[in-house]
């Protein structure tokens, strides 16, 4: 017991940090190599766990030449286009001036209801509003719809607005995130006053978020919760 428990423990932050290595990326935006060496080393993964009589270091040889042949690849395809086009594909345009591709559809092996599927997915519900819409090599689609259909911007309507801000979580839980106010250049004593401005204390705020500006939102913790 005690040993599977071990051989658990060893995989786990092996695995976190070979995933930790290969990049930050949901399931649903890896590119088709990333996906293989993903499934791949889940399933080296589990080798040694379900068969104690395998050396664990075995399991953790193959994880490590998985991640550096991933590591490789990427720099590979970053620096060459050939590579990258080789490993992961590139665009399709399936509707290009308002008209569908029918040959670009068969090439991604997409039929008409998953492309309109995907749109409603979009929030696109009337095709013909598309003026170009890509599949990407991850699957996902991008859209460009068609000029008089697109969103009005602040831009278009010649409207002045404030410049962005974005706002960090100062205290969360009651407790302070040190992070967020180093961030935003925020004194543990300003954060005090701000607190005492609106008759509260660090223990009761469930969150605080504030920005540069000095903005900020406060949200108490309910009683009895």
């Amino acid at each position: 017991m005690i040993t599977v428990i071990f051989r658990t423990v060893i995989l786990y932050f092996f695995l976190t940090l070979g995933v930790r290595l290969m990049g930050k990326r949901q399931i649903g935006d890896m590119q088709p190599n990333e996906l293989v060496i993903t499934f791949l080393i889940s399933e080296i993964a589990t080798v040694p766990l379900q068969d104690p009589t395998q050396p664990i270091m075995f399991g953790v040889m193959a994880i490590f030449i998985l991640v550096v042949l991933e590591i490789t690849v990427s720099v590979l395809a970053m620096k060459f286009r050939k590579v990258r086009k080789l490993m992961s594909g590139k665009s399709v345009i399936v509707i290009k001036d308002g008209e569908i591709d029918r040959a670009a559809l068969k090439k991604v092996r997409m039929t008409l209801l998953d492309l309109i599927e995907l749109l409603r997915q979009q929030k696109v519900f009337d095709i013909s509003t598309v003026a170009f819409a890509v599949v990407e090599v991850n699957g996902d689609l991008s859209i460009l719809l068609k000029a008089p259909y697109e969103t009005v911007t602040l831009k278009d309507l010649k409207i002045k607005s404030e410049k962005t801000v974005l706002p960090l979580p100062v205290i969360i839980d009651g407790k302070i995130e040190e992070d967020s106010l180093e961030a935003l250049d925020m004194t543990k004593s300003e954060l005090d006053k701000i607190l005492k401005q609106n008759k509260t204390s660090l223990e009761r705020v469930f969150l605080m978020t504030a920005d540069k500006d000095k903005n900020y939102d406060i949200t108490e913790m309910r009683e009895g919760v």
